[in-house]
């Protein structure tokens, strides 16, 4: 795993958003807003949520563990982005 430069959670959202835009739900015109319930409201499935864990890896040098792929750790782009803020930090 590289390592990520710091940066902002506004800028972890705005990455996030396009990343599940264009790579998760293939929808690259889709405005996803951050509070917007992902898993909760189907926009996300369980397969996406791998996915999403990959691009998350991939981007950020942020593992997310399996255990963790449910909507009770996180629902929307912003509680994502406040692990990935928290876990760049450490």
């Amino acid at each position: 795993m590289q390592k990520v430069k710091i940066m902002k959670h506004d800028e972890i959202i705005e990455i996030l958003k396009k990343k599940i835009a264009e790579e998760i739900i293939s929808q690259p015109n889709r405005k996803i807003l951050s509070d917007e319930p992902l898993v909760s409201s189907g926009l996300i499935d369980s397969f996406h949520l791998v996915d999403l864990a990959l691009i998350v890896e991939d981007e950020f040098g942020v593992r997310i563990d399996d255990t963790e792929l449910n909507s009770d750790f996180f629902n929307t782009i912003s509680q994502l982005a406040d692990v990935i803020t928290s876990r760049i930090k450490k």
